[in-house]
């Protein structure tokens, strides 16, 4: 049976199999790769937009700025909790639909060194971590992503993303932020939770 103690055993396994030294919460979770340029945008900048609104960060403001959304708007969505079972998104993401749905998203977005060999780890270990008080949020996983993270833009990928929503176009289907913002959703629609008990009416006796 697939419990809470199982699914953050997991979680915690997933990290120490990262081929470099990891743990939850890394100081530099984008780092915008175009061409042989790299800018950083550190964990505290997110913080700080997070926060209050304010934007210290060049790199951050040019992420807002393609993302297809305003400044407050992203604020607000990355900020969302959404509530999760962490039995049942550990479930979905452990299946071979969530691994699939893991490789997806992380189309252009993966791990700084080990690129797409350890992408799927990294970031099903983030979102499961965030999990376990049984909310997820896009600020959330970004804070329990094991690694420095790259968004890739240098022939290899393209820079965009997969967003996980239906009817959008432009910068809002494929930026970065905007991917961010429905990534929690997406997993709180897909988790795999337990089935309902079947109640059945009491026996009744003859008299």
């Amino acid at each position: 049976m697939f419990t809470r103690f199982a699914a953050g055993a997991l979680a915690a396994a997933s990290i120490s199999t990262l081929a470099v030294a990891a743990e939850a919460g890394t100081k530099r979770p984008v780092r915008w790769v175009s061409g042989g340029a790299v800018w950083t945008t550190k964990a505290s900048s997110f913080a700080k937009f997070f926060n209050d609104g304010e934007i210290t960060d060049r790199a951050l403001e040019a992420g807002l700025n393609n993302s297809g959304w305003t400044a407050d708007e992203i604020q607000e969505g990355m900020s969302k909790s959404y509530d999760v079972d962490l039995v049942g998104v550990s479930r979905f993401l452990y299946s071979a639909d969530g691994v699939k749905f893991l490789d997806d998203q992380t189309r252009s977005y993966f791990p700084y060194w080990q690129k797409k060999k350890t992408a799927v780890v990294a970031l099903r270990s983030a979102i499961i971590l965030d999990a376990a008080d049984g909310e997820i949020s896009s600020a959330g996983i970004m804070r329990q992503l094991p690694v420095d993270f790259r968004l890739n833009d240098n022939g290899v990928s393209d820079g965009a993303q997969n967003v996980c929503k239906d009817g959008l176009s432009g910068d809002q289907a494929t930026s970065l932020l905007s991917w961010y913002v429905f990534l929690p959703a997406c997993v709180q629609a897909n988790q795999i939770l337990p089935a309902e008990p079947v109640r059945t009416a009491p026996v009744r006796g003859l008299w």
